[in-house]
């Protein structure tokens, strides 16, 4: 692709996805600028685990031995049952074999911290906050974005990675409907299966909560067995105000959930102790939707993450699948060929039938998230290890073999092809 024919990128959202599009395209020389909504990016003070399904992306970047720096080792996974009265230990599952399959660990790391190492990633100049994306059009083998700010901003391809609630999808939809061909699932309202409180505490005394000075990370989970509640911490290494997902009204559920007990310090704390340690303004009560859309795409328009599906975090995938869409997408943009109309249509129709089942995969592990514990299952995950092809590939790690990815086998080829000539070059001057 020369440099005419490289699409300029409209990213909407700067969320892990868009950014993580973001930087990789920054790394492959496709041009891009990323527009989010927020004056300032607040992500969702939480943990989240990474593991092996990232980790050959981020030696890549150059960032694997810094995220090391920031997240800390996972190495089990601890259950309770929690009756009216009491706290029963129900069973552990070893996490340590995620290395043996993956060649690398599971760590937990703080999600803002992470979003700032990733951020870091992306020029300044290149993402936009306080943009927030009112209409997109969509004429003359060109796409336009409209923000509330009466900006006007043009482009070849627009990738809408702004959230559960996208405003790309909502406008695209509308636009399918309209014409009729948008499938009937795609229509119905996100569906929610759950409620959830979410927050951070502050940073905990190691002398009063010894577990925080332990040298590996612990995830621990408490099943309400009479309650309909569910209780699931990580370990907190790091103190922040922000949240992604916005400040709701939360207290009168922190009220329902104070006397449910939890597997901390002494034995005897409750969830009413966890919140005393948590600053009020960080307490979020959200909505946990589920739902993977049919339609990811429609002419110079694509959805990537949360916009095009939604999962239910207990299995820890929404974020990691928001990112592998990017290292699909980024792969697939470097290698096509022009930004015709008929190669973007092409390489959108790729993008989808090699993460749809993925995504699937990951959607019905969240909503089963007990079969964590099964050897076959860890496995599995160790699968999916997606590299960018325009990137020197990083060695193969861990027991399983890892799914090849189409997207990354295209631009590896593409890649390879355009070093040839760089190396005739070199040749030629060696033997001159």
């Amino acid at each position: 692709m020369s440099a005419n024919d490289k699409p300029t990128i409209l990213i909407v959202g700067a969320g892990l996805g868009g950014l993580m599009l973001g930087a990789l395209l920054e790394k492959s020389g496709v041009p891009y600028t990323i527009f989010e909504r927020a004056a300032t990016v607040k992500p969702f003070g939480a943990g989240m685990a990474v593991g092996p399904t990232l980790f050959p992306v981020f030696e890549q970047l150059g960032i694997y031995e810094e995220f090391l720096t920031i997240g800390k080792y996972l190495s089990f996974a601890k259950g309770y049952k929690v009756t009216k009265t009491s706290l029963t230990f129900q069973n552990e599952n070893d996490y340590s074999q995620i290395t043996e399959f993956g060649g690398y660990g599971i760590y937990i790391v703080s999600r803002p911290i992470l979003y700032d190492l990733i951020l870091r990633q992306v020029p300044a100049h290149k993402i936009h906050f306080g943009k927030r994306v009112l209409n997109i059009s969509e004429e003359n083998n060109k796409v336009t974005v409209f923000t509330s700010d009466n900006g006007i901003h043009e482009g070849d391809i627009i990738v809408g990675a702004d959230g559960a609630y996208s405003a790309v999808r909502q406008r695209l939809y509308e636009k399918l409907r309209t014409e009729g061909n948008l499938p009937k699932a795609d229509q119905e309202d996100l569906p929610f299966s759950c409620t959830c409180l979410v927050g951070q505490t502050k940073v905990l005394d190691p002398e009063v909560y010894p577990i925080v000075k332990e040298p590996h990370c612990q995830f621990l989970i408490t099943n309400g067995d009479e309650q309909p509640f569910t209780a699931a911490m990580e370990q907190r290494f790091r103190d922040n105000d922000n949240a992604e997902w916005g400040a709701y009204p939360a207290q009168v559920m922190c009220d329902e959930t104070k006397d449910f007990p939890v597997p901390v310090g002494d034995g005897k704390m409750t969830l009413g102790d966890i919140y005393d340690l948590t600053p009020k303004e960080i307490i979020s009560k959200v909505m946990l939707e589920e739902k993977v859309f049919d339609t990811w795409h429609s002419g110079r328009v694509v959805l990537l993450g949360d916009a095009c599906h939604k999962l239910n975090p207990a299995g820890g995938h929404g974020a990691v699948t928001a990112m592998h869409d990017a290292i699909a997408l980024a792969n697939l943009l470097y290698a096509m060929p022009t930004k015709t109309s008929a190669d973007i249509t092409r390489i959108f129709e790729d993008y989808h039938t090699e993460r749809y089942p993925a995504v699937m995969e990951s959607f019905h592990h969240s909503q089963q998230f007990s079969r964590i514990a099964e050897r076959g299952f860890l496995a599995k995950m160790a699968r999916f290890k997606p590299q960018v092809g325009f990137l020197p590939a990083t060695e193969m790690k861990g027991s399983v073999v890892p799914v090849v990815s189409p997207s990354e086998q295209r631009a590896r080829d593409v890649f390879e092809k355009r070093q040839q000539p760089q190396q005739e070059q070199l040749e030629n001057a060696a033997t001159v």
